[in-house]
């Protein structure tokens, strides 16, 4: 905040901490797919088979009190697209 410089991070839920934005999959998706791969390598298949996962949904979260402090407006159309204005 002291350099008034915004930031765009990958876990929504940094939005919550300070970040001005955040746009991508939640952490808890994320963490469930790796213990679903965990869980089929516990099982017995080999790393080397399993598909690669990718995240299916993502989130876009707003702190509207990071804009305000470094004197940024946020677009309306962007916070009317957002999942999560804080």
């Amino acid at each position: 905040m002291a350099l008034r410089l915004p930031a765009i991070f990958m876990w929504p839920n940094y939005a919550e901490l300070g970040a001005l934005i955040a746009y991508g999959p939640p952490q808890t998706e994320v963490y469930r797919q790796v213990a679903r791969m965990v869980a089929k390598v516990l099982r017995g298949a080999k790393p080397a088979e399993l598909p690669v996962e990718q995240p299916t949904t993502f989130e876009l979260a707003i702190n509207l009190e990071t804009a305000k402090a470094i004197g940024l407006t946020v677009p309306m159309n962007l916070l009317s697209r957002a999942d999560k204005v804080i």
